[in-house]
C-alpha cells in the first residue's frame, strides 16, 4: 500500500531540498531505481517485466483498438520482432518515425520531430548510450520533466503488436526502436497508450525540455513574432504550431485542398529569408508528423516561387514527398491558429539581451474552504488565494529599456494517474503593487487590500490550460503576485515560477573572466555552435574595447562590450541560413551588411583569409572578433582623420596597432 498524500507531500519537498529532481538527478518515477532493477536482472540472468506498466490490456487503454483486434495483440521484445535490433542509428532525424492509425497522438509525434533537431536535448532524453547487447536485461530508461521535476522513467521493452509488426509509433528502419520505446515510457508517465489521444504539443515540449513553453494565437500575433521565431530558431527551442478544427468533428483530420490536414500538430523545423525577385521573403519550414501530406501552395516543394532565388537558397528545398514543406509567413499565419515555442532561455522568448534572471518556485495547492478563493469577481474571496511576494530591483538607468523585466508562469497539475482523467480550471493570476506603507504586512493581505488596489498586471483571459505565462515590465518595487482559479472552491494543486531580470553586478573584467563570460552565457542554449571563445580572441577584444587602457574592462566598458556580442551573434545565426554553425562566404557578405558594413569583393576575400578556417567559412568567435576591429579602426579613423586623411608618427603607429 502507498505512503498517504500528505506523507508524499513531504517527502517531495525533502527531495527538492535536496536537489533531487533537477536535471542532473532525477526522482525515480514509480519509486523504480533503473540501476538496482538492471543488476537484480543482470545477476539473475532474468529479462525484466514492468508490473507497474504490464504488457496487457490496461496499458494500452480503452478506445483506441476494436474490441475484435485486443485479443489478437502480442507483446514482443524487439529481437522477436527482428533478429538485430539496435536502440538508435546513427544520423537521427524526424523522418525516421512513423505513426499508427490507431492512436491520436499527433502531438506527440511532432514534439519528437522538434525533438531530433537538437541532439543535446535528445540525448538527454532518450539517455543514450543503451544498446540490446551491453548488459541488455530487457530494460530502459528515459527522462522526463513533469510539473517542476525532471524524472526517470523505467520499461521493459515489450511492445504491443499485431502481426509481428508494431502498433503504435515505430521507426521507419524496422530495426531502430528508441521511437517505440520513447512513446512506451511517455505512455507510462500518461497511465496508458489511450491517455495520449489528443493533446497541445506545447506538453509534450516542456515535458522534452524542462523549458518555458509560450503558446500564441496566430489571429492577433504579437508584432515581434518573426524575430522571436528566428531566435528560436537559432537556440535550442523546439517549435510547433497547429491547425484549425473542422466545422465538425467528422471534419477534423481531413485533408483540406491545400495540401493541410485540420486540427493537426506539426513541428516546426526552420526559419529563413530568403531574396525572390529582389525582394525579401521570411520562410517558415513545417513538419508533418505523419511523414506524408504536404502544403501545395507557394514555396511548396514543387512551387515556381523557387526559380525566384539564387542557386544556394534552391538548396534548402527538397522535392520529396517525407512530410516537410516550406510556406511563406503570410501564408502560415493565415493557415495556422497558433504556434508553441518551449525554450530554456527566457532571453529567447523575451527578446532581451544576455540577462541575469533570478527564480522562485512555489508549490501550492487551491483547497475548498480555505485557499480556492477564485478570481476578483468576488473580492470577498478573492484574498483567501495563495499570495507571493516579489521585489523588482532597478536596472540600468536607460529609461528608453522596455524590455520585459518580470515573468510569471503558473502551472496546474492533476492528481488523477491517467490523463485523461485530469480535469483542469480555468486559471490565471494577478500582480498587485505593494505601497511602501504596507511593505512591513505579515500573513496574508486581507479583502479590504484588494477591495482598494487594482491590479497593475494580469494574464489577459482564465485559461483552460495546464499552463498560463506571461510577460510583464513593472517598474522597481514590492509586489503581490496571487494565482488563482476562476471559480471559487476548485480544488487542484499548482507551481506558481516567477523569474525577475535584475543588474547583473560587474567589476572589471580581464580577458580569462571575459572568456569565461563568452563561453557560459553568450553561447549559451546554441546547438550549432562549433568552437568557444579563445583566450586569445579574448585578450584581443579587452584590447578594442578598454578605454582607460588598463588591461580590464569596467562596468560601462562590459556592457557596451556585451550589448555588441549579443547583437552581432544573432546577425550570425540569423545569416547562417544553411546551420552548420559557420558562414559561408555568401553568408558572411549577408552578415556583414546587416551589421552595417559594406564590403568590395578584394576586402571580403581578405577577411575571409585573415579570420576564417582553411575552407574559408568563419566562426561565430571570429566574426564576433572581426565586427569589432572593424568598428574600432573605423572610430579611430574618423577620430584621427583630417580631410580624409590620417597621418601617424611612429610611436603613435605602434601604440595603435599593438593595442587596439
Amino acid at each position: 500500500m502507498p505512503p498517504p498524500g500528505v506523507c508524499l507531500s513531504i517527502l517531495s519537498e525533502r527531495s527538492r531540498r535536496h536537489g533531487q529532481g533537477s536535471r542532473d538527478a532525477p526522482l525515480k518515477f514509480m519509486d523504480q531505481d533503473f540501476r538496482h532493477l538492471q543488476q537484480h536482472c543482470l545477476m539473475n540472468k532474468l529479462w525484466f517485466i514492468d508490473g507497474m506498466f504490464p504488457p496487457d490490456r490496461k496499458s494500452i487503454g480503452q478506445g483506441i483498438l476494436s474490441p475484435d483486434l485486443l485479443p489478437r495483440v502480442r507483446w514482443l521484445r524487439p529481437q522477436e520482432i527482428v533478429s538485430n535490433p539496435c536502440f538508435i542509428l546513427k544520423n537521427t532525424s524526424r523522418f525516421d518515425f512513423v505513426q499508427s492509425s490507431s492512436l491520436g497522438n499527433c502531438w506527440f509525434l511532432a514534439s519528437l520531430g522538434a525533438l531530433t533537431l537538437h541532439r543535446p536535448v535528445m540525448d538527454h532524453v532518450l539517455q543514450t548510450g543503451q544498446t540490446f547487447q551491453d548488459n541488455y536485461a530487457g530494460i530502459f530508461h528515459f527522462r522526463f520533466w513533469r510539473f517542476g521535476e525532471w524524472v526517470e522513467v523505467v520499461i521493459d521493452d515489450k511492445l504491443p503488436t499485431l502481426d509481428g509488426k508494431p502498433i503504435f509509433a515505430h521507426s521507419r528502419d524496422l530495426t531502430e526502436f528508441w521511437p517505440a520505446l520513447l512513446e512506451k515510457a511517455y505512455a507510462k508517465v500518461c497511465g496508458s497508450y489511450a491517455d495520449m489521444d489528443k493533446g497541445n504539443i506545447s506538453e509534450a515540449l516542456m515535458d522534452f525540455t524542462g523549458g518555458l513553453a509560450m503558446t500564441f494565437q496566430l489571429n492577433e500575433p504579437p508584432e515581434q513574432l518573426w524575430e522571436l521565431m528566428c531566435r528560436a530558431g537559432q537556440s535550442e527551442s523546439l517549435m510547433g504550431c497547429g491547425t484549425p478544427p473542422g466545422a465538425s468533428a467528422t471534419w477534423n483530420n481531413s485533408l483540406l485542398p491545400n495540401g493541410l490536414v485540420k486540427e493537426h500538430a506539426y513541428a516546426i523545423t526552420g526559419v529563413m529569408k530568403a531574396i525572390s525577385n529582389g525582394c525579401p521573403v521570411r520562410l517558415v519550414r513545417i513538419f508533418n508528423p505523419w511523414g506524408y501530406m504536404e502544403w501545395t501552395g507557394d514555396w511548396s516543394d514543387r512551387s515556381p516561387m523557387w526559380k525566384t532565388v539564387n542557386e544556394e537558397t534552391q538548396k534548402f528545398n527538397n522535392i520529396i514527398d517525407n512530410g516537410e514543406f516550406w510556406m511563406s509567413m503570410e501564408d502560415f499565419l493565415k493557415n495556422f491558429t497558433q504556434l508553441n515555442i518551449c525554450s530554456q532561455s527566457i532571453d529567447v522568448l523575451a527578446g532581451t539581451p544576455a540577462s541575469h534572471w533570478t527564480s522562485r518556485f512555489h508549490h501550492g495547492r487551491w483547497v475548498v474552504g480555505t485557499t480556492a478563493g477564485g478570481s476578483t469577481n468576488d473580492l470577498d474571496s478573492f484574498w483567501k488565494n495563495p499570495q507571493y511576494y516579489v521585489k523588482l530591483s532597478k536596472m540600468d538607468d536607460d529609461s528608453a529599456d522596455k524590455d520585459p523585466n518580470i515573468l510569471v508562469s503558473l502551472m496546474q497539475k492533476s492528481d488523477k494517474r491517467h490523463r485523461h482523467l485530469a480535469a483542469y480550471f480555468h486559471i490565471g493570476f494577478s500582480i498587485y503593487e505593494v505601497p511602501s506603507h504596507v511593505k512591513g504586512q505579515t500573513g496574508k493581505f486581507p479583502a479590504s487590500f484588494f477591495k482598494r488596489h487594482r491590479p497593475v498586471a494580469r494574464t489577459k483571459k482564465y485559461l483552460n490550460a495546464r499552463e498560463v505565462i506571461e510577460f510583464f515590465r513593472l517598474k522597481p518595487g514590492a509586489y503581490l503576485v496571487v494565482p488563482s482559479t476562476f471559480n471559487p472552491d476548485e480544488t487542484s494543486s499548482f507551481i506558481l515560477a516567477i523569474f525577475s531580470r535584475t543588474k547583473a553586478q560587474y567589476k572589471e573584467v580581464d580577458a580569462e573572466q571575459l572568456q569565461k563570460l563568452l563561453n557560459e552565457n553568450l553561447l549559451s542554449g546554441f546547438s550549432q555552435k562549433k568552437t568557444n571563445f579563445s583566450l586569445d580572441s579574448c585578450h584581443s577584444i579587452v584590447a578594442m574595447m578598454d578605454l582607460s587602457v588598463s588591461g580590464r574592462l569596467n562596468e560601462d566598458e562590459f556592457i557596451r562590450l556585451w550589448k555588441r556580442a549579443v547583437l552581432y551573434r544573432d546577425i550570425f545565426y540569423r545569416t547562417d541560413v544553411s546551420r552548420t554553425g559557420n558562414l559561408s562566404m555568401n553568408e558572411l557578405r549577408n552578415a556583414l551588411e546587416a551589421a552595417g558594413f559594406g564590403l568590395n569583393d578584394h576586402m571580403l576575400n581578405l577577411m575571409a583569409l585573415r579570420y576564417g578556417g582553411s575552407t574559408g567559412e568563419m566562426s561565430l568567435e571570429s566574426f564576433i572578433c572581426l565586427i569589432l576591429r572593424m568598428e574600432s579602426m573605423a572610430k579611430i579613423f574618423r577620430k584621427i582623420a583630417a580631410g580624409g586623411e590620417m597621418h601617424l608618427g611612429e610611436n603613435e603607429w605602434m601604440y595603435l596597432t599593438m593595442y587596439s
